[in-house]
This record gives structure tokens, sequence and C-alpha cells, in this order.
């Protein structure tokens, strides 16, 4: 599966045994029958090309792995001390690309600005929401906006 995980596209038995050979040796029947039996179990699609066929990953590598991840933690009679287990066993860098995907999964979070609330009416000059850049900004278009009564 790695190989067709990897070249991403149909692949037939010779090349991927042209790949494997480069790290050991291994013979063509036994390529064919795995081929055959990740169909078989319905994790590679096959079609024919000749007297040959061309298998394709039915999903993803990721999806494989979540798939084996959701398994194993069905089977718990305890999900939630098996979730603790887990991330217990997890690396920093496993625990931020966990933090990610959930972020992902929820979607972005809409942040409404807090309300201030006032106790005092807002100062000469000063904006009621608070920001110092309205303010400036008022300031520059009416520069005598901001002065008391008297002109100061």
């Amino acid at each position: 599966m790695t190989r067709v995980w990897k070249w991403n596209r149909p692949v037939t038995v010779r090349e991927v045994l042209e790949d494997l050979q480069q790290e050991r040796s291994i013979a063509y029947t036994t390529v064919m029958t795995v081929l055959d039996n990740l169909h078989q179990k319905g994790w590679v699609r096959r079609e024919a090309e000749g007297r040959a066929y061309r298998y394709e990953a039915v999903s993803t590598r990721a999806a494989y792995a979540a798939a084996l991840m959701n398994d194993a933690w069905s089977q718990s009679d305890n999900p939630a001390a098996a979730l603790v287990a887990f991330f217990g066993m997890m690396s920093q860098e496993q625990r931020q690309a966990l933090a990610d995907a959930v972020r992902i999964v929820q979607g972005p979070q809409t942040r409404e600005a807090p309300e201030v609330s006032r106790t005092q009416p807002p100062e000469a000059g000063e904006p009621e929401d608070g920001e110092p850049e309205a303010a400036q900004a008022r300031q520059e278009e009416n520069p005598g906006s901001a002065r008391g009564a008297d002109g100061r």
C-alpha cells in the first residue's frame, strides 16, 4: 500500500515489484498476491489493462490511519480512558497536530468584540467604543472637536 499511496496513481504489479526489488529480493507472485488480497479487502480497486491489472488506492493513507484509530477506539470498553492513554503517549508535535486538527474540524469561530461597560461617560475626544485610532482619525478630521467648551 505504501507504494500505491506514494505514487498516487494506478500501478501495475510489475511497477511495484521493480521498486521493491531495489530494496530486497521478492517474487512477482508475492506482489501479485498482496495486491489481490488488498483488492479483495476493498483497499484497492483494479482495472484490466491488457493481460494485467492496474491497482489504485480506494482511500488516502490518512483515511486508512483514521479508520484504524477509530476501529481500535471502538473496541475499548472505556473510550475516555483510551483517549487519555493515547494522548499521554503523544509527543508535543503530535499534540500540536491534534490541536490543529480539532480547530479544522470545528471550523472558523466567530469572535464578537466584547461589550465595554462604562460607569462614566467618555471624556471629551475619547471615542465611545474605546478605540484610540478612531479618536485620532476624528481629531485629524476636525481638530476643534476634541477641545472643551473653553477651546482647550
